[in-house]
């Protein structure tokens, strides 16, 4: 990364990181609404899949303006976080929710579709044999599941890194603390000369971008035959 200026470097390292904690902790409640909308009957089911894809449909700067009203120092939200100390407007943990909250619906899509597929005699089977409905998730379609996590975590993680919408109207583009890739190369290129430095992070975005989706293909490909072998 010699070729990038420190400017540059320090908005890929806050991508990665923004990115990194968005996926991580979307993860766990994207399994279990994606779980919900596989397998639960409920009402206002159609609602909650609405709402979850909502942020796919809404224009990025509409959610961003959203998460500012709710999650900003005024907000509802926001004044009771920083109440105990915990704040996101204006801040890379505010760029991390607001990316999570983006790639949220891509990744709650690949793992319901990957749930779905999974047999449910399998289910049904564990069940008869004493396995309570944790253990069955946990131990049958937890694992047949896994390629589809493994693609919506990394699809996750790719619209992460690539969101500025929703990102740059809730937290800004404050170099070193809510500058991320996406917005580092608007700022470059609203100022003369800035196009060389636009261009290599440019050049960065595509690597990244295709490796995530290359290494989520493989991934998937040998969680599957690994299962397929058992």
């Amino acid at each position: 990364m010699s070729w990038l200026g420190a400017e540059e470097w320090q908005a890929v390292a806050l991508s990665l990181k923004v990115a990194f904690w968005a996926m991580t902790l979307s993860l766990p409640l994207a399994i279990f609404v994606a779980y919900a909308l596989a397998r639960w009957q409920f009402a206002g089911k159609q609602i909650v899949n609405g709402l979850v894809h909502l942020p796919l449909i809404l224009p990025p700067v509409v959610t961003g303006y959203l998460l500012l009203l709710t999650f900003g120092v005024t907000g509802p939200v926001g004044r009771g976080l920083d109440l105990i100390g915990i704040s996101f407007a204006f801040r890379w943990t505010g760029a991390a929710l607001a990316a999570a909250i983006m790639g949220f619906p891509l990744m709650v899509r690949a793992i319901r579709l990957s749930i779905e597929a999974v047999d449910t005699r399998l289910e049904d089977a564990a069940a008869t044999l004493g396995a309570n409905r944790l253990m069955v998730f946990a131990t049958v379609t937890l694992p047949l599941a896994l390629p589809g996590i493994l693609t919506g975590a990394i699809l996750g993680f790719a619209k992460a890194m690539g969101e500025f919408g929703a990102t740059i109207t809730f937290v800004s583009n404050i170099p070193g603390q809510t500058q991320t890739l996406p917005s580092a190369i608007y700022a470059f290129l609203q100022v003369p000369g800035g196009e060389s430095a636009a261009a290599r992070l440019v050049v960065i975005s595509i690597v990244i971008a295709m490796t995530a989706l290359v290494l989520s293909e493989v991934l998937a490909r040998r969680v599957a035959n690994r299962m397929e072998g058992t």
